[in-house]
């Protein structure tokens, strides 16, 4: 598998998609969403609990398969190429998600193995992952053992292993330290100077500052599109000196 092709096949879209709808019986999650993210962006995708955040990203991770719309992600169909796009995206979800009876060396080669990484690279992205995550001097202790940003920092590294497209950060910085939040989002904007996708959901509203662009979903609907600045103007048009958190709030309570 070639993960750069994508990366430099020119610019379109690396996340398309339209009027995409998930029903659970007469439950409508997502509500006909229509959205786009450019390549090499840093992308919010935020809402509160319960709005269709978490089914959309599920949709868009191949995981369920949506009941009306179109999309690709990565240049796959979601429809038909649900496993074409699992491995062109990489996924680090909000709950830690590695194995905390193994090392971070143990944990990088499982997810080798995992991504169908070939073996004649493994010698390379192990070394790579544990100097991009500094934790080659642990790599043989517990993952438990860990303090949370270096678990969290160990579990971004596994969702790189295999240099995807598109890099999913469910809630990425819970749980960790404001200093140990900003050295994170340094690492990210990094990985969007190399023309990775960045897509993110978060709560903390000074982290979503750091996005290039922001969907803002609630009930199931898209309420707000557009850059932080944009969506602090047209969601608080008469609330001097208004910042993301107020604009959150008012629109997720219309």
């Amino acid at each position: 598998m070639n993960t750069s092709t994508n990366r430099q096949s020119g610019n379109s879209d690396a996340i398309q998609v339209k009027d995409l709808e998930k029903r659970f019986g007469k439950f409508v999650a997502v509500n006909k969403v229509t959205f786009s993210v450019r390549r090499g962006e840093i992308f919010g995708f935020l809402g509160s609990n319960g709005s269709g955040k978490s089914t959309t990203i599920r949709m868009l991770c191949g995981i369920l398969t949506p009941t009306a719309g179109q999309g690709t992600v990565a240049g796959h169909d979601i429809f038909r190429e649900p496993e074409e796009i699992k491995q062109s995206i990489g996924y680090m979800s909000q709950k830690f998600s590695l194995y905390e009876d193994l090392s971070p060396f143990e944990n990088i080669r499982f997810y080798l193995g995992i991504y169908n990484v070939s073996p004649t690279l493994w010698a390379e992205r192990i070394s790579w992952v544990l100097d991009m995550t500094q934790l080659g001097d642990v790599r043989d202790r517990l993952t438990r053992e860990l303090p949370q940003g270096w678990r969290q920092r160990l579990a971004l590294g596994c969702a790189l292993l295999h240099k995807p497209d598109i890099l999913f950060l469910d809630e990425p910085t819970s749980g960790v330290d404001p200093l140990t939040r900003q050295h994170f989002w340094d690492f990210i904007r990094q990985l969007a100077s190399q023309g990775i996708t960045i897509f993110v959901t978060t709560h903390y509203m000074d982290e979503a500052r750091h996005c290039e662009r922001i969907v803002m979903i609630n009930q199931g609907a898209i309420v707000a599109a557009g850059t932080p600045d944009e969506i602090i103007r047209k969601a608080c048009p008469d609330k001097e000196n208004a910042d993301l958190n107020d604009a959150f709030i008012t629109l997720m309570k219309n």
